[in-house]
Protein backbone atom coordinates (compact mmCIF):
# COMPACT_ATOMS: atom_id res chain seq x y z
CA UNK A 1 0.00 0.00 0.00
CA UNK A 2 0.79 3.56 -0.84
CA UNK A 3 0.81 5.82 1.74
CA UNK A 4 0.50 9.66 1.83
CA UNK A 5 0.46 12.76 4.51
CA UNK A 6 -2.96 13.54 5.65
CA UNK A 7 -2.06 17.52 5.67
CA UNK A 8 -1.54 19.33 8.59
CA UNK A 9 -2.51 16.37 11.02
CA UNK A 10 0.62 15.13 9.70
CA UNK A 11 -1.04 11.16 9.87
CA UNK A 12 -0.13 8.65 7.61
CA UNK A 13 -3.10 7.41 5.67
CA UNK A 14 -3.25 5.40 2.74
CA UNK A 15 -3.85 6.50 -0.72
CA UNK A 16 -7.00 4.31 -0.97
CA UNK A 17 -9.62 4.89 1.73
CA UNK A 18 -12.39 1.96 2.63
CA UNK A 19 -16.00 4.17 2.50
CA UNK A 20 -18.32 2.33 4.42
CA UNK A 21 -21.93 3.88 2.69
CA UNK A 22 -22.14 1.52 0.79
CA UNK A 23 -21.72 -1.87 2.46
CA UNK A 24 -22.75 -5.41 1.87
CA UNK A 25 -26.63 -5.70 2.50
CA UNK A 26 -29.39 -8.68 2.63
CA UNK A 27 -33.04 -8.44 2.87
CA UNK A 28 -35.21 -9.36 6.11
CA UNK A 29 -38.65 -8.65 5.26
CA UNK A 30 -39.39 -4.90 3.83
CA UNK A 31 -36.16 -4.02 5.14
CA UNK A 32 -32.43 -3.93 4.18
CA UNK A 33 -29.77 -4.57 6.90
CA UNK A 34 -25.59 -4.45 6.84
CA UNK A 35 -24.63 -7.99 6.17
CA UNK A 36 -22.14 -7.08 9.01
CA UNK A 37 -20.42 -10.49 9.06
CA UNK A 38 -19.74 -9.57 5.13
CA UNK A 39 -18.88 -6.39 5.58
CA UNK A 40 -16.63 -7.10 8.50
CA UNK A 41 -14.56 -9.44 6.49
CA UNK A 42 -14.64 -6.70 3.50
CA UNK A 43 -13.34 -4.36 5.84
CA UNK A 44 -10.61 -6.69 7.42
CA UNK A 45 -8.96 -7.74 3.90
CA UNK A 46 -8.77 -4.24 3.52
CA UNK A 47 -6.82 -3.67 6.39
CA UNK A 48 -4.43 -6.39 6.13
CA UNK A 49 -3.29 -5.37 2.77
CA UNK A 50 -2.26 -1.77 4.18
CA UNK A 51 -5.47 0.43 4.45
CA UNK A 52 -5.48 2.12 7.03
CA UNK A 53 -8.02 4.93 6.69
CA UNK A 54 -12.11 4.44 7.08
CA UNK A 55 -14.81 6.86 6.58
CA UNK A 56 -18.51 6.89 7.95
CA UNK A 57 -21.57 8.35 9.38
CA UNK A 58 -24.41 8.94 11.68
CA UNK A 59 -26.75 8.33 9.48
CA UNK A 60 -25.19 5.72 6.59
CA UNK A 61 -26.92 2.49 6.08
CA UNK A 62 -29.66 3.73 9.18
CA UNK A 63 -26.79 3.90 11.35
CA UNK A 64 -25.75 0.23 11.04
CA UNK A 65 -22.59 1.11 9.40
CA UNK A 66 -21.24 2.93 12.18
CA UNK A 67 -22.04 -0.09 14.32
CA UNK A 68 -20.29 -2.75 11.72
CA UNK A 69 -17.13 -0.72 11.73
CA UNK A 70 -16.93 -0.29 15.48
CA UNK A 71 -17.34 -4.63 15.23
CA UNK A 72 -14.72 -4.25 12.91
CA UNK A 73 -12.30 -2.02 14.39
CA UNK A 74 -11.61 -4.49 17.34
CA UNK A 75 -7.83 -5.32 17.48
CA UNK A 76 -7.28 -2.84 14.92
CA UNK A 77 -8.40 0.83 16.22
CA UNK A 78 -4.18 1.70 16.95
CA UNK A 79 -3.69 1.39 13.29
CA UNK A 80 -6.87 2.80 11.82
CA UNK A 81 -7.78 6.34 10.84
CA UNK A 82 -11.49 6.40 11.68
CA UNK A 83 -13.40 9.67 9.90
CA UNK A 84 -17.17 10.19 10.90
CA UNK A 85 -19.50 13.17 10.72
CA UNK A 86 -22.10 15.17 12.41
CA UNK A 87 -25.16 16.39 9.79
CA UNK A 88 -26.62 18.71 12.54
CA UNK A 89 -26.63 22.29 11.99
CA UNK A 90 -29.34 23.23 14.55
CA UNK A 91 -29.54 25.57 17.92
CA UNK A 92 -29.93 22.81 20.43
CA UNK A 93 -26.61 22.08 21.32
CA UNK A 94 -27.75 18.64 23.10
CA UNK A 95 -28.61 17.26 20.15
CA UNK A 96 -25.14 17.48 18.17
CA UNK A 97 -23.74 16.21 20.97
CA UNK A 98 -25.91 13.36 21.02
CA UNK A 99 -24.57 12.51 17.67
CA UNK A 100 -21.16 12.62 18.62
CA UNK A 101 -21.97 10.62 21.70
CA UNK A 102 -24.08 7.52 19.58
CA UNK A 103 -20.66 7.87 16.71
CA UNK A 104 -18.46 7.34 19.51
CA UNK A 105 -20.37 4.29 21.41
CA UNK A 106 -21.52 2.56 18.12
CA UNK A 107 -17.87 3.01 16.94
CA UNK A 108 -16.69 2.05 20.39
CA UNK A 109 -14.13 4.06 20.28
CA UNK A 110 -13.01 6.93 23.14
CA UNK A 111 -12.05 9.43 20.04
CA UNK A 112 -12.68 10.14 16.77
CA UNK A 113 -9.60 11.02 14.50
CA UNK A 114 -11.61 12.91 11.33
CA UNK A 115 -14.39 14.38 12.98
CA UNK A 116 -16.27 16.24 10.02
CA UNK A 117 -19.16 18.89 9.65
CA UNK A 118 -21.46 16.71 7.25
CA UNK A 119 -22.21 18.22 3.56
CA UNK A 120 -21.78 21.77 4.60
CA UNK A 121 -21.05 24.83 1.66
CA UNK A 122 -20.28 28.04 2.32
CA UNK A 123 -23.64 29.59 3.40
CA UNK A 124 -23.76 26.81 5.35
CA UNK A 125 -20.14 28.01 7.14
CA UNK A 126 -21.06 30.87 7.60
CA UNK A 127 -24.26 30.79 9.12
CA UNK A 128 -24.20 27.96 11.27
CA UNK A 129 -20.31 26.86 11.65
CA UNK A 130 -18.94 30.40 12.70
CA UNK A 131 -21.34 31.55 14.92
CA UNK A 132 -22.40 28.26 16.63
CA UNK A 133 -21.81 24.59 15.54
CA UNK A 134 -17.88 25.42 15.32
CA UNK A 135 -17.81 26.17 18.93
CA UNK A 136 -19.33 22.96 20.10
CA UNK A 137 -17.27 20.95 17.65
CA UNK A 138 -13.70 23.17 19.54
CA UNK A 139 -15.38 21.77 22.76
CA UNK A 140 -15.08 18.51 22.02
CA UNK A 141 -11.34 19.09 20.74
CA UNK A 142 -10.95 20.27 23.91
CA UNK A 143 -11.81 17.39 25.92
CA UNK A 144 -10.40 15.15 23.64
CA UNK A 145 -13.27 13.49 22.11
CA UNK A 146 -12.07 14.03 18.72
CA UNK A 147 -8.98 14.72 17.20
CA UNK A 148 -9.12 16.83 14.16
CA UNK A 149 -12.31 19.08 13.11
CA UNK A 150 -12.94 18.60 9.22
CA UNK A 151 -15.55 19.32 6.43
CA UNK A 152 -17.08 17.03 4.05
CA UNK A 153 -18.06 19.66 1.21
CA UNK A 154 -20.51 20.39 -1.37
CA UNK A 155 -20.19 23.43 -2.94
CA UNK A 156 -18.67 25.10 -6.09
CA UNK A 157 -15.19 25.83 -6.40
CA UNK A 158 -15.79 29.58 -5.42
CA UNK A 159 -17.11 28.37 -2.15
CA UNK A 160 -14.39 25.43 -1.73
CA UNK A 161 -11.71 28.65 -2.11
CA UNK A 162 -13.79 30.59 0.78
CA UNK A 163 -13.42 27.56 3.43
CA UNK A 164 -10.18 27.09 2.26
CA UNK A 165 -8.86 30.59 2.63
CA UNK A 166 -10.80 30.57 6.23
CA UNK A 167 -8.28 28.57 7.28
CA UNK A 168 -10.98 26.65 9.50
CA UNK A 169 -10.94 22.56 8.45
CA UNK A 170 -7.85 20.52 8.65
CA UNK A 171 -9.30 17.95 6.03
CA UNK A 172 -12.00 18.45 3.87
CA UNK A 173 -13.60 15.60 1.74
CA UNK A 174 -15.03 16.76 -1.57
CA UNK A 175 -16.20 15.14 -5.06
CA UNK A 176 -13.65 14.61 -7.60
CA UNK A 177 -13.20 12.18 -10.47
CA UNK A 178 -12.99 11.87 -14.33
CA UNK A 179 -15.88 13.76 -15.27
CA UNK A 180 -16.33 16.07 -12.73
CA UNK A 181 -12.91 18.08 -12.18
CA UNK A 182 -15.14 20.73 -10.60
CA UNK A 183 -13.08 21.25 -7.67
CA UNK A 184 -9.41 20.85 -9.45
CA UNK A 185 -7.98 24.64 -8.64
CA UNK A 186 -9.67 24.45 -4.95
CA UNK A 187 -8.20 20.79 -4.22
CA UNK A 188 -4.31 22.12 -5.38
CA UNK A 189 -5.21 25.40 -2.83
CA UNK A 190 -6.53 23.28 -0.24
CA UNK A 191 -2.50 20.73 -0.64
CA UNK A 192 -0.47 24.36 -0.64
CA UNK A 193 -2.46 25.17 2.52
CA UNK A 194 -1.77 22.26 4.71
CA UNK A 195 -5.38 21.12 4.12
CA UNK A 196 -5.70 17.30 3.58
CA UNK A 197 -7.76 16.62 0.65
CA UNK A 198 -10.03 13.10 0.73
CA UNK A 199 -11.96 12.82 -2.06
CA UNK A 200 -15.28 11.00 -2.40
CA UNK A 201 -17.14 9.43 -5.36
CA UNK A 202 -13.47 8.75 -7.47
CA UNK A 203 -15.98 6.16 -9.73
CA UNK A 204 -18.47 9.42 -9.88
CA UNK A 205 -21.05 7.43 -7.40
CA UNK A 206 -20.72 4.23 -9.38
CA UNK A 207 -21.07 5.84 -12.99
CA UNK A 208 -17.37 5.31 -13.66
CA UNK A 209 -17.94 1.75 -12.23
CA UNK A 210 -19.67 -0.11 -14.99
CA UNK A 211 -18.11 -0.92 -18.87
CA UNK A 212 -17.76 2.02 -21.63
CA UNK A 213 -16.24 1.15 -24.98
CA UNK A 214 -15.18 5.06 -25.37
CA UNK A 215 -12.94 4.89 -21.96
CA UNK A 216 -11.81 1.22 -22.02
CA UNK A 217 -8.43 1.45 -23.82
CA UNK A 218 -8.28 4.72 -23.20
CA UNK A 219 -4.47 4.31 -21.32
CA UNK A 220 -2.65 1.30 -22.26
CA UNK A 221 -3.02 -1.70 -19.85
CA UNK A 222 -5.50 -0.34 -18.30
CA UNK A 223 -8.98 -1.96 -19.45
CA UNK A 224 -11.22 -1.22 -17.14
CA UNK A 225 -13.05 1.45 -16.49
CA UNK A 226 -13.15 1.69 -12.49
CA UNK A 227 -9.57 1.20 -12.44
CA UNK A 228 -8.88 3.94 -14.91
CA UNK A 229 -11.27 5.91 -12.55
CA UNK A 230 -9.07 5.22 -9.28
CA UNK A 231 -6.07 5.72 -10.84
CA UNK A 232 -6.86 9.13 -12.39
CA UNK A 233 -7.89 10.26 -8.74
CA UNK A 234 -4.78 9.12 -7.15
CA UNK A 235 -2.68 10.47 -10.17
CA UNK A 236 -3.38 13.80 -8.59
CA UNK A 237 -0.70 14.48 -6.05
CA UNK A 238 -2.66 17.04 -4.14
CA UNK A 239 -5.08 14.21 -3.49
CA UNK A 240 -4.15 12.61 0.11
CA UNK A 241 -7.08 9.21 -0.18
CA UNK A 242 -9.60 8.57 -2.27
CA UNK A 243 -12.71 6.65 -0.86
CA UNK A 244 -14.28 4.00 -2.30
CA UNK A 245 -17.49 2.88 -1.11
CA UNK A 246 -16.97 -0.91 -1.85
CA UNK A 247 -19.26 -3.54 -1.67
CA UNK A 248 -17.77 -6.79 -2.37
CA UNK A 249 -14.46 -8.86 -1.52
CA UNK A 250 -13.92 -8.33 -5.52
CA UNK A 251 -13.96 -4.95 -5.34
CA UNK A 252 -11.83 -4.53 -2.39
CA UNK A 253 -8.88 -6.84 -3.99
CA UNK A 254 -9.16 -4.86 -7.35
CA UNK A 255 -9.11 -1.09 -5.71
CA UNK A 256 -5.84 -2.83 -3.19
CA UNK A 257 -4.23 -3.61 -6.43
CA UNK A 258 -4.80 -0.49 -8.09
CA UNK A 259 -3.38 1.58 -4.82
CA UNK A 260 -0.78 -0.50 -3.67
CA UNK A 261 1.08 -0.25 -7.52
CA UNK A 262 3.49 2.04 -7.40
CA UNK A 263 3.15 2.85 -11.11
CA UNK A 264 0.92 6.04 -11.43
CA UNK A 265 -0.85 7.16 -14.65
CA UNK A 266 2.04 9.73 -16.25
CA UNK A 267 1.66 13.04 -17.29
CA UNK A 268 0.66 12.75 -20.39
CA UNK A 269 -1.21 9.98 -19.57
CA UNK A 270 -3.12 12.65 -17.63
CA UNK A 271 -3.38 14.84 -20.15
CA UNK A 272 -4.58 12.02 -22.81
CA UNK A 273 -7.38 11.33 -20.18
CA UNK A 274 -8.56 15.11 -19.63
CA UNK A 275 -8.53 15.80 -23.08
CA UNK A 276 -10.38 12.73 -24.54
CA UNK A 277 -13.23 13.67 -21.39
CA UNK A 278 -12.91 17.57 -22.84
CA UNK A 279 -14.28 16.44 -26.04
CA UNK A 280 -16.56 14.10 -24.67
CA UNK A 281 -18.18 16.88 -22.50
CA UNK A 282 -18.19 19.26 -25.82
CA UNK A 283 -20.19 16.08 -27.43
CA UNK A 284 -22.80 15.95 -24.78
CA UNK A 285 -23.52 19.42 -25.25
CA UNK A 286 -24.56 19.19 -28.64
CA UNK A 287 -27.24 17.39 -26.68
CA UNK A 288 -27.83 18.80 -23.90
CA UNK A 289 -26.19 21.22 -21.23
CA UNK A 290 -28.30 21.04 -18.36
CA UNK A 291 -28.94 24.79 -18.39
CA UNK A 292 -32.86 23.93 -17.53
CA UNK A 293 -34.35 26.35 -19.17
CA UNK A 294 -36.75 23.99 -20.95
CA UNK A 295 -38.15 23.28 -17.31
CA UNK A 296 -40.45 23.35 -16.38
CA UNK A 297 -42.45 20.81 -18.69
CA UNK A 298 -46.53 20.90 -18.94
CA UNK A 299 -45.61 17.34 -19.22
CA UNK A 300 -43.82 17.12 -15.93
CA UNK A 301 -40.81 15.24 -17.98
CA UNK A 302 -37.60 15.48 -16.02
CA UNK A 303 -36.36 16.47 -19.20
CA UNK A 304 -32.29 17.61 -17.87
CA UNK A 305 -32.39 14.29 -15.78
CA UNK A 306 -33.79 12.15 -19.52
CA UNK A 307 -30.93 13.89 -21.26
CA UNK A 308 -28.01 13.44 -18.37
CA UNK A 309 -28.91 9.71 -19.04
CA UNK A 310 -28.78 9.79 -22.54
CA UNK A 311 -25.16 11.48 -22.37
CA UNK A 312 -24.56 8.90 -20.07
CA UNK A 313 -24.96 6.05 -22.37
CA UNK A 314 -24.56 8.00 -25.95
CA UNK A 315 -21.28 10.14 -25.37
CA UNK A 316 -19.69 7.89 -22.62
CA UNK A 317 -20.54 4.56 -23.51
CA UNK A 318 -22.03 3.51 -20.25
CA UNK A 319 -25.31 2.02 -21.23
CA UNK A 320 -26.23 -0.46 -18.48
CA UNK A 321 -25.57 2.66 -15.96
CA UNK A 322 -27.48 5.10 -17.74
CA UNK A 323 -30.59 2.57 -18.19
CA UNK A 324 -30.40 1.93 -14.48
CA UNK A 325 -30.48 5.75 -13.61
CA UNK A 326 -33.76 6.50 -16.30
CA UNK A 327 -35.83 3.20 -14.81
CA UNK A 328 -35.54 5.25 -11.53
CA UNK A 329 -36.67 8.54 -12.84
CA UNK A 330 -39.74 9.58 -11.37
CA UNK A 331 -38.06 8.28 -7.39
CA UNK A 332 -37.83 11.19 -4.65
CA UNK A 333 -34.43 11.81 -5.36
CA UNK A 334 -34.82 12.05 -9.22
CA UNK A 335 -38.70 13.53 -9.46
CA UNK A 336 -40.63 14.24 -12.79
CA UNK A 337 -41.18 11.92 -15.57
CA UNK A 338 -39.53 9.83 -18.35
CA UNK A 339 -39.58 10.75 -22.16
CA UNK A 340 -42.52 9.08 -22.73
CA UNK A 341 -44.68 11.14 -20.98
CA UNK A 342 -44.06 14.25 -23.73
CA UNK A 343 -46.51 15.27 -25.52
CA UNK A 344 -45.20 17.09 -28.02
CA UNK A 345 -46.33 20.27 -27.11
CA UNK A 346 -42.77 22.09 -28.33
CA UNK A 347 -42.43 24.53 -25.97
CA UNK A 348 -39.24 23.13 -24.44
CA UNK A 349 -38.15 24.07 -28.00
CA UNK A 350 -38.68 27.14 -27.71
CA UNK A 351 -37.08 28.23 -24.56
CA UNK A 352 -33.92 25.90 -25.48
CA UNK A 353 -31.25 28.46 -26.25
CA UNK A 354 -29.32 26.00 -28.13
CA UNK A 355 -32.11 25.04 -30.79
CA UNK A 356 -32.18 21.49 -29.77
CA UNK A 357 -34.89 19.71 -31.16
CA UNK A 358 -36.27 18.21 -27.73
CA UNK A 359 -39.37 16.58 -28.33
CA UNK A 360 -37.74 14.68 -31.15
CA UNK A 361 -34.32 13.65 -28.63
CA UNK A 362 -36.49 13.03 -26.03
CA UNK A 363 -38.18 10.17 -28.47
CA UNK A 364 -34.94 9.19 -29.06
CA UNK A 365 -33.39 8.82 -25.66
CA UNK A 366 -36.48 6.85 -24.39
CA UNK A 367 -36.37 3.77 -27.50
CA UNK A 368 -32.48 3.76 -26.34
CA UNK A 369 -32.58 4.12 -22.18
CA UNK A 370 -35.74 1.96 -21.81
CA UNK A 371 -34.23 -1.38 -22.10
CA UNK A 372 -35.79 -4.62 -23.91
Amino acid sequence: MIYRTLGRTGLKVSQLGFGCMRLPVVQEGDAQHVDRSAAVEMIHEAFRAGVNYIDTAVFYHGGESQITVGEALKGWRDKIVVSTKNHYYGEDEKEWWGHLETSLKNLQIDCIDIYNHHGINWKVFCENVQPRVGAWILKAQQQGLIRHICASFHDDNDGLMKLIDSGYPSVITLQYNMLNRAHEEGIARAHEKGIGVVVMGPVAGGRLGASSTVLEGLIPNIKRVPELALRFVLANPNVSVALSGMSTLQQVRENVAVASDPVALTAADREAIVAHMARLKKLAELYCTGCRYCMPCPAEVNIPSVFDKFNTGNVYGMWDIARQGYANIGVAWDPGKRADACTQCGKCREKCPQKIDIPAQLEKAHELLKGR
